[in-house]
């Protein structure tokens, strides 16, 4: 059985998108251990207690400086001790020390193609207006695995969406979720469960 920790900073409709899988069977042998979100008024916190799965609010406004937020959240995590850790919309840098902790153990779903529209300063809706601003025609979705940089670990999946006439990034952002991020996240989640996928220098293989 997978056991894994979600973290989420707002509504958490990935989060909703892995609990049904699970619900409904796409997602097999895994167990969500705990929801950790940074916003305490998060609905995604809500979520998880509608489902019956603890609930930590941890926020680094909650401590007196950065380095003693990411210890905390380190030994919060140790003590849950997920064989995965899921970044689903979650608006914290993971601290070092946490991604050497669970190396090759974090994953993160991205509303773009990496290695477009990613690094430092991309997220939430700040992708999509980039995205349209630079009139692409293709956008999309990308699950990864996390290290040390921003955006930059190995590839799991990628879902391409189109960009349609008209979209403003709002209607771009629901249809990313909607035909790509809902897809791959709770995908790559029974992937990694039932050992589909396995990563190897830095490359990510199908089994």
């Amino acid at each position: 059985m997978l056991k894994i920790v979600v973290c989420v900073s707002g509504g958490g409709t990935n989060l909703q998108a892995i609990i049904d899988a699970i619900e409904a069977g796409r997602i097999t042998n895994t167990e969500i251990l705990a929801v950790i979100s940074n916003n305490a008024g998060a609905k995604a916190l809500e979520r998880a207690k509608n489902h019956g799965i603890c609930g930590i609010c941890m926020s680094p406004k909650s401590y007196p400086d950065r380095e003693s937020f990411n210890q905390a959240f380190t030994d919060k995590m140790t003590e849950l001790a997920p064989d995965i850790v899921v970044l689903a919309g979650f608006l914290v840098r993971i601290p070092p020390q946490m991604v050497h902790a669970f190396s090759n153990r974090i994953i993160n779903i991205h509303p773009s193609l990496i290695p477009s529209f990613c690094g430092v300063g991309y997220y939430g809706l700040t992708v999509h207006e980039k995205a349209l601003e630079r009139g692409v025609k293709v956008t999309g979705a990308t699950v990864h695995f996390v290290n040390e940089g921003m955006d930059e670990g190995p590839i799991i999946a990628q879902k391409a969406v189109m960009i349609e006439q008209g979209d403003t990034p709002e209607i771009l952002q629901r249809r990313v979720m909607e035909q790509a991020e809902w897809i791959l996240l709770p995908q790559a989640i029974d992937d990694i469960a039932n050992g589909r996928l396995e990563i190897r220098d830095n490359h990510v293989y199908r089994c």
